[in-house]
């Protein structure tokens, strides 16, 4: 039974570790979302905690192992859940572990370089569609363009001083991709966001320099002005224009220590 334990845990951290490198996610900018309230557990069956338990291990394999096809890989449940049902049981498995092992390997390679070569193929396209979107979005009354290449509009102008970039200051925003996707907002957060200027992505510390308190601006970031050819989240791919919704709620008097 240790032999069939190890066998499994090899296979499950392999699984989970293929299905990390593939998302196109940094855990530290992972944005939030709502989470929906979930029906008591004995209404669902599982009244037990050995059955919420192996619930929950089955739903993390499986959310893994639906990434992974998302992103392109197949797996064949049946030959998954014959190997599952080997070691479980106890029973002579088809590999034995030197062959698990290499063929983890070989299989986690292959799938690394074909994550790598679509994260290159999404950063070249993220670039053409930014820039075509740029080009027109700079034609539109009302949109202004800085030296460095941030577009703004101005919803409603502030009063009082600017923030400079060592300010802490206080924003509601709402992030958008150019599609229209929201890929975060302070109001998942509680309501709005605290943070030095100088620590977030250039276009910010920038645009919200031009904001007196009270305002509220739009503005259309270029990749370089954001993550560049980061992918900082499992939205926003390498090279991502993003468009953000602030308002600028209030400046600190005295810088961040």
């Amino acid at each position: 039974m240790n032999h069939s334990f190890k066998l499994g845990a090899t296979a499950l951290a392999a699984i989970l570790a293929l299905s990390a490198c593939q998302q196109k996610t940094d855990a530290a900018n992972k944005t939030a979302s709502g989470v929906q309230a979930s029906a008591p557990a004995a209404a669902n069956g599982l009244d037990t905690p050995t059955k919420k338990a192996s619930y929950a291990i089955g739903a993390d394999i499986g959310r893994s192992l639906a990434q992974m096809k998302q992103n392109g890989t197949e797996i064949d449940l049946n030959a998954f859940n014959e190997a599952v049902q080997t070691m479980i049981s106890g029973k002579e498995p088809k590999m034995n572990e030197q062959q698990v092992q290499e063929t983890l390997m070989t299989f986690m390679e292959e799938q690394q370089q074909k994550s790598q070569a679509k994260q290159a193929e999404d950063a070249k396209d993220n670039v053409a569609k930014g820039e075509a979107f740029l080009k027109e979005n700079a034609t539109k009354a009302g949109v202004k363009t800085t030296a460095s290449g941030l577009q703004y509009t101005v919803k409603t102008e502030g009063t009082g001083a600017l923030p400079k970039a060592t300010n802490v200051v206080t924003v509601e925003y709402e992030g958008r991709l150019i599609d229209g996707t929201v890929f975060d907002a302070s109001k998942n957060h509680g309501g709005s966001a605290t943070f030095q200027l100088d620590q977030v992505i250039p276009g910010w510390t920038e645009g919200v320099q031009l904001m007196k308190e009270g305002a509220e601006y739009t503005f259309y970031v270029p990749s370089k002005l954001a993550y560049g050819e980061r992918a900082a989240s499992e939205k926003i791919g390498p090279n991502s224009t993003l468009i953000f919704d602030v308002k600028l709620v209030k400046i600190e008097k005295t810088p961040a220590k």
